[in-house]
This record gives C-alpha cells, sequence and structure tokens, in this order.
C-alpha cells in the first residue's frame, strides 16, 4: 500500500474529517496519513484505542515514536497521559494498550537503525520562555532530524526554513498556512526546500514539528 508516498510533493491532510478505519486488533482504530506498506510499513498514523483494547507483544523493528494525543497510553514500562512524546528506538518491545481508551499519533519505520535512545518526555514540561508569543521545547535532536514541541499565543507565528523536509501536527488550536487553516489534528508534511509559517488563532495553538528527515524517507526493510 502506498499513500501520500512521493515525499517531493507538499501534503495536507484534515484527519478529523476522514472516517475511521479497523486495524487488526479488535477496538483499536486509525486514520493513515502517509505509508508505504502493508501491516509492516513507514506509516504516519492517528490511532484509536477503545477502553480496555490491547495489542500483543511485540517489538518494533524499525522504532517507534509517539504522541499521546488523549486519554491515558499504557504499556508494562509505565502510563503515558496526554502530552506525553515516546520514541521506542528499533529492538525495543513492549505490549501497548489503554484502559480508559486513548489516542496517539504514532510514527513506524523512520529511524536511524544504529538508535538505541528510548525516552519519554512531558511536552509541556520542556517548554522554554515564549519569545514574540512562541515557546518551543526540542524534544529529539540527532544528525537526521529535530523534533520540536511549540505553543503559540493567538496571532503568534513561527516559521521554518530547515532542510530536509517539514513535518507538522496541530495538536490543539488552529493555525493557518497559506490561507488553509489547520483546525486540531491536522497534518502538514512539506517536501526539502520548502519553508513554513504558521499563524495562530484566536485560541493560540500547540503544534509538534519535525525537520530534516524526509531526505532518509523509504520504505522498511522486512
Amino acid at each position: 500500500m502506498e499513500l501520500n508516498a512521493d515525499f517531493s510533493k507538499p501534503v495536507v491532510v484534515h484527519s478529523d474529517r476522514i472516517d475511521w478505519q479497523p486495524s487488526p486488533i479488535e477496538g483499536v482504530d486509525r486514520r493513515m496519513l502517509d505509508r508505504i506498506g502493508d501491516e509492516v510499513a513507514r506509516a504516519t498514523t492517528i490511532v484509536r484505542y477503545a477502553p480496555g483494547s490491547r495489542f500483543s507483544a511485540h517489538t518494533h523493528s524499525g522504532g517507534e515514536e509517539f504522541i499521546v494525543l488523549d486519554g491515558v497510553f499504557q504499556d508494562e514500562h509505565g502510563d503515558y497521559p496526554a502530552g506525553t512524546y515516546v520514541r521506542n528506538p528499533p529492538t525495543t518491545a513492549h505490549t501497548p494498550g489503554s484502559e480508559a481508551g486513548c489516542t496517539i499519533f504514532v510514527k513506524l519505520w523512520q529511524f536511524d537503525m544504529a538508535d538505541r535512545t528510548q525516552f519519554h518526555k512531558d511536552m509541556e514540561a520542556e517548554l522554554g520562555a515564549p519569545s514574540e508569543g512562541v515557546a518551543t521545547a526540542v524534544l529529539h535532536r540527532d544528525a537526521r532530524e529535530v523534533v520540536t514541541y511549540s505553543k503559540l499565543e493567538a496571532g503568534a507565528a513561527m516559521t521554518s526554513h530547515a532542510p530536509g523536509g517539514i513535518e507538522m501536527l496541530v495538536i490543539s488550536g488552529t493555525v493557518t498556512v497559506d490561507g488553509d487553516v489547520l483546525e486540531r489534528n491536522a497534518w502538514l508534511r512539506l517536501p526539502d526546500g520548502a519553508a513554513l509559517t504558521a499563524t495562530a488563532g484566536d485560541q493560540g495553538a500547540k503544534l509538534w514539528i519535525k525537520t530534516g528527515h524526509l531526505t532518509h524517507a523509504k520504505a522498511p526493510a522486512v
């Protein structure tokens, strides 16, 4: 399966406007944003766990990173409430689920295969002091990519000219990009060489942004 697999083209998905699709696990549904592959895939997805749902134990051969958007995600390593950013690098394993239910934004098979740094962070707690209405936390940085979380006050704007592509998820509030209003859970991907300017709406906005990574995009090695 290929979905939004041409990384030389910009993509915007207003994900809350598309239907949920069932996964192979009962009680777990998803909205696919981009994908190369079938059930083992380089994938970016919003996943919804019904209360009490759980995946079987599995190893992330290509790594996994995710943000908890609502509810509490759980595995044998801990409970992760909304606002948590998690990186599970290649070779890590867990049994994920949620007793109360949750929604996550998750990326699979997008790691440096030599990466072994596992961590989770409270994104809000990582924020620095605001500058011109924008507070930003660097969640992860390596030679391939930079991952940030930003909180914008109403009307504030942020710009990125980062090489290697730009990807953004609107966690809350709204931003306007090139005349398009992106609401909660809207996802944008811009190719290498493109620039991003996002201006927050009346309620401000919270944004997750990754840059630099699209030049490394490829199908999983299976």
